[in-house]
């Protein structure tokens, strides 16, 4: 699983830091045709709470090995948007 968190660090300051949502991406290990290819799950939190689903979406057919993994953020952010 893939956890994308959101911080808000108020004048750079860790120690007075707040999530402000998270985002998930798991695969679902059911791609049938190729190994290095494959469909996430994704959930988009409110204040990175499991129990406050905001949205979910699905990325599919995703070339694992051949992006960095911004873009299967960003496919998953396009996904969320419907």
């Amino acid at each position: 699983m893939i956890v994308v968190r959101v911080e808000l660090w108020p004048g750079g300051d860790r120690r007075r830091s707040r999530e402000l949502g998270r985002m998930t991406l798991a695969n679902r290990a059911d791609h049938p045709a190729h190994p290095k290819r494959g469909n996430y799950h994704v959930k988009l939190m409110r204040r990175g709470t499991e129990n406050r689903v905001q949205r979910t979406a699905s990325v599919e057919d995703y070339p694992r090995e051949s992006y960095p993994v911004w873009e299967l953020v960003q496919r998953a952010l396009v996904a969320l948007r419907g």
